[in-house]
């Protein structure tokens, strides 16, 4: 297959995070604003180098760099940043094997979601977009553990024996690579969490200045005073950087998030469609405990966000 024009290459994102970080529930909202037909999803944990047998045997966890082809991992985006076909191996979560690899054609859009997407100065060089999540450690924890349970065939003291075992793994591989990323999300309960709400989480946005981000100071004019009550923008560091900082509850209301809204789109007219959570009944959405449908404004405006930088990185090379 011939190489595409790099004036009109595939846009890449990268999404790390720790295992249940909720890597994929932000993968799929993204995917459907922009459309399926145009996005492609891989994910690099299926380039694990040994099976889940091997692992035992070698006492190695997957979080270990000596457990992945980083080298092929990088190879691959590279191939897919120039619009070029992958065969991307197959890892199987449900039997612990591999599966085999699949022929991968790059669309527009290309979201890699993963545990060590960011290792190699190789692999971070490909993306246009890196994001980071980074849930406080005792609700990934719950999160890995109704996963696992519900979805993997586990025991509840089995995950929690493996979140211990993999704890060193992830403090010196996983967590190090927040640090090149362009924003970190970290989704947090409330101060007044219960059983009711809680999974409508608020979220915390650092926005790094690798990236241009939109111009979110709006949010302080006095005029807007109304919207401090769930909507924040302040100036921190991170990881001894300074960052701006937005914050948005749970429990926003709707004339709240349009507002929000508006100033995240006011400079990008070509948006179009996408600049209206109102419009995008897809973005946002959880499934509740008894398997109802809930929506999430905090979840909704962190895959705005990220779509408008896909669609701005596309829109440079159009």
């Amino acid at each position: 297959m011939p190489t595409r024009n790099l004036s009109n290459r595939p846009i890449l994102l990268g999404i790390v995070g720790d295992s249940a970080a909720g890597k994929t529930t932000l993968t799929k909202g993204i995917a459907q604003v922009l459309g399926e037909d145009s996005v492609t999803v891989i994910c690099t944990d299926d380039y694990h180098r040994y099976d889940r047998k091997q692992r035992a045997e070698m006492g190695i966890s997957a979080l270990h760099p000596d457990c992945n082809y980083l080298d092929i991992i990088q190879q691959h985006l590279g191939l897919l940043r120039t619009g070029q076909p992958i065969l991307k191996p197959i890892y199987n979560h449900d039997t612990g094997m591999f599966d085999p690899p699949e022929y991968i054609e790059p669309k527009r859009f290309v979201i890699v979601e993963g545990l060590l997407s960011y290792s190699t100065r190789v692999a971070r060089d490909s993306f246009d977009v890196k994001v980071y999540l980074a849930p406080p450690e005792d609700l990934r924890s719950q999160w890995k553990v109704k996963r696992d349970t519900r979805k993997r065939g586990y025991t509840e003291e089995q995950v929690i024996a493996q979140l211990r075992k993999r704890e060193s793994d992830s403090e010196q591989f996983i967590r190090p690579q927040r640090q090149w990323s362009d924003i970190v999300v970290s989704f947090y309960p409330p101060q007044d969490r219960t059983e009711e709400n809680d999974l409508l989480l608020d979220v915390r946005l650092v926005l790094r200045p690798t990236i241009p981000h939109p111009d979110f100071t709006g949010i302080l004019e006095p005029s807007r005073s109304h919207l401090s009550s769930a909507i924040r923008l302040e100036l921190d560091r991170d990881m001894n950087k300074p960052v701006d900082v937005l914050e948005v509850d749970g429990h926003a209301t709707d004339e709240q998030v349009k507002e929000l809204e508006k100033i995240l789109c006011h400079d990008v007219p070509y948006l179009g469609k996408f600049c209206s959570l109102e419009g995008n009944d897809e973005i946002g959405k959880l499934v509740g405990t008894t398997g109802e449908i809930l929506q999430s404004y905090p979840l909704a405006l962190t895959q705005l966000l990220i779509t408008y930088h896909m669609l701005k990185a596309a829109n440079v090379y159009e």
